[in-house]
């Protein structure tokens, strides 16, 4: 049974992330607009802390219409979300759509159970959730994080120094963390394969042992998170903790300059925090493409 397996295995057509980049070329438009949409909000994000401060500073000269551009500032940055998210709903419905259909079309082909296949057909789900949400959520992230901590360096030295400290610290981590969430992920989904088979046949110990193993996984997963959460915070105490004397001990220094470190460093603390579930989601996602194939022939050439 076990070769049986392999061999179909090793006979399957092309996996989940093959289709997903013939989608991706098959939908570029949209998503070229998508992403512009994406790089767009977050360049408004990276200025609206020095923009922010040199409102203030206005504020406090009295200069009224100086000090009022800033609403402008913040009705394009809202604009901009709202054309984004009208627009990638949009984009990401229709290739999910085409996802499923190439995978229960691959899956029927090589004898699987219908509990399987329609367990991988909302496996392959999170593929598309990936490009809609998590994907956005890594550039803004990635451009966050790098960004507030260059801006940083830029008018407060030393606390964009501690940023890119703070990095590089937990980038030795990164390994470790993501390989032990592969491995919870691995056992969740092989569960999840298998439950409406327990749905069908399992008797009342089977489905209490089956359901409270699905628990204990999950509970796992989210203990992980929370523990690289808290260590996060740990780090990024300490940032603010020592900006705030290096700035207290400064002279000259105005409301709006305050005002505008403050905002970049918790701009790179909440793009820190995202990072533990950003990796969760990128161990899950390795694991779905280990067991969800495709049949790229049927669909990609599809309306």
């Amino acid at each position: 049974m076990m070769n049986r397996n392999n061999n179909l295995r090793s006979s399957e057509p092309a996996g989940v992330m093959h289709s997903l980049k013939k989608l991706a070329i098959r939908h570029r438009k949209k998503l070229a607009v998508t992403f512009f949409l994406v790089v767009a909000e977050n360049v408004t994000f990276l200025l609206y802390p020095i923009l922010a401060g040199i409102a203030i500073n206005a504020i406090l000269a009295g200069e009224t219409l100086n000090a009022a551009l800033y609403g402008l500032m913040v009705l394009c940055m809202w604009f901009i979300g709202a054309a984004r998210r009208s627009i990638d709903t949009r984009t990401f419905a229709r290739i999910y759509a085409g996802l499923a259909v190439s995978v229960v079309l691959a899956q029927r082909k090589y004898q699987l159970n219908h509990s399987a296949i329609a367990a991988r057909v909302t496996l392959s789900r999170e593929y598309v959730d990936f490009f809609e949400m998590h994907l956005p959520l890594l550039i803004t992230s990635l451009s966050s994080l790098f960004g507030a901590a260059i801006m940083l360096l830029f008018i407060e030295f030393w606390a964009g120094v501690m940023c890119f400290a703070i990095v590089f610290i937990l980038l030795g981590f990164v390994s470790g963390y993501a390989r032990k969430n592969e491995w919870l992920f691995m056992r969740l989904n092989n569960r999840l394969e298998k439950e409406v088979d327990y749905v069908h046949k399992a008797g009342t110990a089977t489905l209490h042992r089956h359901y409270s193993t699905l628990a204990r996984l999950r509970i796992a997963l989210s203990d992980r998170e929370a523990w690289g959460y808290l260590w996060v915070g740990v780090l990024v105490a300490a940032l603010f903790t020592l900006t705030i004397v290096w700035m207290t001990r400064s002279t000259g220094i105005t409301a709006g300059h305050i005002y505008s470190v403050m905002t970049y460093m918790w701009m790179f603390a909440t793009s820190l925090d995202d990072a533990p579930q950003l990796l969760e989601k990128f161990s899950q996602l390795r694991d779905i493409g280990k067991r969800v194939s495709t049949d790229d022939e049927i669909h990609v050439t599809g309306r």
